[in-house]
């Protein structure tokens, strides 16, 4: 009996926890800003993160002032909710130089920043590595679903952004992205929509590991891609696993995009899973006749299906608002905090 009754009381107390948590949402802080010459709350990003409430009752906010951040950040995925705010994206300057070798690291702790927190957004920042072309050296992992990038740029050499996360979705819009081998992979389903796509190298912009069975992998709307003096051939994509989804609408493609357009990995055999495809390619780099055979044109009634709503919703069709949610809420126009000096 008393046994049964001490596990009533634990119950009791733990149920008026929560019911004070949920009624007493203001009793917590949705507002942190960093400043890296100590006019902020915090100097470090990693502090403020560490100093966020996880799964919030609200919407966390993070300013970010100008300013090199040299540290290697993570938000964990108990971290929900989050969005990082920078002064301008040329002077907010996140940066580490990991890279698999390193030590004890590996490819995917070779990252500057992780990103594992659900519904995360970023805009205006800079995230980079530094390492240099060393190998493997992750500027951004990204597993969070529903995750918006704006206004960003990437900086690295190979393996700039892992998009990871077997069935999330991340938005890439009016981003800067660069890199030199596969620098953009993993298999997330990913929409990048007026991007700027710079290839450094004479290698593979993309290596998608599109889970099985999924409608949509990489999809790239209205972009541009770049390309560097001294390169001469780049491939828009090779698959780093077999039913690689990779489909490039209405972009700007130089001349040193490969004839071919894209590469089988040294395995004819990936050539009976993926899904590799064009739509209305301009620039010097658009005439595809020599494309490989194992790719396509999409139809105009094929491309329509293409359009971030349905892309994003393909995943959980059942669910509500799952089709509006990277419009959903939009952040305003960025004003700077008064901050007490």
């Amino acid at each position: 009996m008393r046994k049964k009754l001490f596990l009533g009381w634990i119950l009791l107390g733990t149920l008026f926890t929560a019911a004070a948590q949920t009624g007493n949402p203001q009793q917590y802080k949705y507002v942190f800003t960093v400043a890296k010459d100590g006019s902020g709350e915090y100097k470090y990003i990693q502090d403020a993160i560490d100093a966020m409430r996880v799964y919030p009752l609200a919407p966390i906010t993070l300013y970010i002032k100008n300013g090199t951040y040299n540290e290697k950040i993570e938000l964990p995925a108990n971290n929900t909710d989050v969005t990082f705010i920078g002064e301008s994206v040329d002077k907010t300057i996140i940066t580490f130089s990991d890279y698999s070798g390193r030590g004890k690291h590996t490819t995917f702790t070779s990252f500057t920043a992780k990103i594992s927190g659900n519904r995360f957004r970023a805009e205006n920042i800079t995230f980079a590595n530094t390492a240099g072309p060393v190998g493997q050296a992750l500027a951004l992992y990204v597993d969070a679903d529903k995750a918006v990038f704006k206004n960003c740029k990437f900086l690295g050499n190979q393996d700039t952004i892992f998009t990871s996360g077997e069935t999330s979705r991340q938005y890439f819009v009016d981003c800067y992205i660069e890199g030199t081998t596969d620098f953009l992979f993993g298999p997330a389903t990913t929409v990048f929509q007026h991007c700027t796509i710079r290839a450094k190298s004479n290698s593979f912009i993309t290596a998608a590991s599109t889970t099985e069975g999924k409608k949509f992998g990489y999809v790239f709307l209205d972009c541009k891609v770049i390309a560097d003096s001294a390169v001469t051939k780049v491939y828009l994509g090779r698959p780093w696993r077999a039913h690689s989804k990779t489909v490039f609408i209405r972009c700007e493609l130089p001349k040193q995009v490969a004839p071919e357009r894209w590469n089988n990995w040294n395995n004819p055999a990936n050539e009976q899973t993926v899904y590799y495809a064009e739509y209305k390619s301009t620039g010097e780099g658009a005439e595809a006749s020599q494309r490989v055979g194992w790719s396509k044109l999409l139809t105009d009634k094929e491309a329509k299906e293409y359009t971030p709503e349905n892309i994003f919703a393909g995943n959980n069709p059942s669910l509500p608002l799952e089709t509006t949610w990277f419009l959903l809420n939009p952040p305003k126009p960025f004003q700077w905090p008064a901050i007490k000096n």
